[in-house]
């Protein structure tokens, strides 16, 4: 079992992120097609491209300017997740039927 474990270990994940990407691009592009999805939650499922992004300008910032893992700088660390809290929020939301009841009231005359 070590063995195998070892070998794992061995294995850089970044080609597996960069393909993890293609699939979830799969989703957003599906979810936007589909009449009854909610367009916050939506908004939210692409919010969390942008929490991807920051974070790794965030790690880079980290690295070079810190010397350190984005884990270890919490400025850093706090802001890049703070757009992860708010784009589970826009999820939940979405899926609560709280963004339809929004954009489905009319301004009274």
């Amino acid at each position: 079992m070590t063995g195998l474990l070892s070998w794992l270990a061995g294995i850089d994940p970044t080609p597996l992120f960069v393909l993890s990407l293609l699939p979830y691009l799969a989703f957003l592009w599906w979810a936007g097609r589909i009449d009854g999805f909610p367009r916050l939650a939506l908004r939210g499922f692409q919010m969390t491209l942008v929490f991807v992004a920051v974070t790794i300008a965030a790690a880079v910032v980290a690295q070079l300017r810190y010397g350190a893992l984005l884990a270890n700088v919490d400025p850093l660390h706090g802001g890049a997740e703070s757009l992860l809290t708010l784009s589970n929020l826009l999820v939940v939301l979405g899926f609560s039927g709280v963004g339809a009841a929004v954009t489905s009231r009319r301004p009274e005359p």
